[in-house]
């Protein structure tokens, strides 16, 4: 088995996903285990890997391990496996909070850890990840796992010493954008428009927006002025959002969100 998985959630299935569409690892050379039947189930009838009840199993049998459990599980978990781990395995992880100096105190020898910081749109291919090896990967490892998180979103390598800036710009912040389509919804409900169209309007406002930042490369603030024409609409709706403090209000929403990750 060439990828193993602890847990298959919904970010393990968005994972997974991805890698078995692009042909990274076939569905065959993966393996998942969940405690929960009908979640392994759902794993493999939805992507056809193999499945198990028994964490150990995984370590024993992939070569890559991804941690896909949520953060207060992930102590129990590693004290399960730890002494399965061999020196050539890599292990994964996916959890706010949890440092490399942490995990390697819990696994108590050393092991070739990456950590992550993915996001909830990798379940549609569209994901963004942070990844932070450490000293025990070589260049090849390092790669080699940059293409299996790069087959369901883009992909940096950053220092851990901003990962909780990652979690608050990238891990969290869909739950911000959401709430900004819902906004954005229900004022055009309230001018008429049926909530099915509404909600497409102003989703595909929110992507091509985010395309034209990707795509363009030019500073979101030239690309607000772009749209802000002279006695018009747009500067009139910028104008009441900087008096409402739209913008201070998500700066400090990210600031809450960075802190409470350093501290989990």
């Amino acid at each position: 088995m060439k990828l193993g998985f602890i847990g298959t959630g919904n970010m393990a299935s968005a994972i997974m996903g991805g890698i078995i569409k692009n042909q990274v690892v076939p569905a065959e050379e993966i393996i998942g285990a969940d405690l929960f039947a009908p979640g392994r189930e759902r794993a493999k009838a939805q992507f056809g890997i193999q499945v198990t009840a028994d964490n150990k199993e995984v370590v024993e049998k992939a070569e890559v391990i991804v941690l896909s459990v949520k953060p207060q599980f992930y102590a129990s978990v590693i004290s399960e496996i730890k002494d399965l781990i061999k020196e050539n395995q890599i292990v994964i992880t996916i959890a706010p909070g949890k440092t490399l100096t942490w995990l390697s105190e819990q696994f108590g020898k050393d092991v070739k850890i990456v950590r992550t910081m993915p996001n909830t749109p990798a379940m549609v291919g569209a994901g963004m990840t942070a990844a932070c090896p450490n000293e025990f990967l070589t260049e090849d490892e390092i790669a080699y796992v940059k293409t299996l998180l790069e087959s369901f979103s883009r992909v940096e390598i950053i220092p851990e010493r901003l990962m909780d800036v990652v979690v608050s710009v990238s891990g969290s912040s869909p739950a911000y954008v959401f709430m900004l389509i819902e906004a954005m919804a229900d004022a055009a409900v309230s001018g008429g428009m049926p909530r099915p169209q509404a909600y497409q309007f102003a989703a595909q406002a929110v992507m091509g927006s985010a395309k034209m930042v990707l795509d363009t490369g030019k500073h979101p603030g030239e690309l607000k002025d772009m749209v802000c024409s002279p006695a018009g609409t747009t500067i009139e709706a910028v104008r009441t959002l900087e008096e409402r403090g739209f913008r201070s209000a998500i700066i400090e929403a990210m600031k809450v969100c960075e802190e409470i990750s350093k501290s989990m």
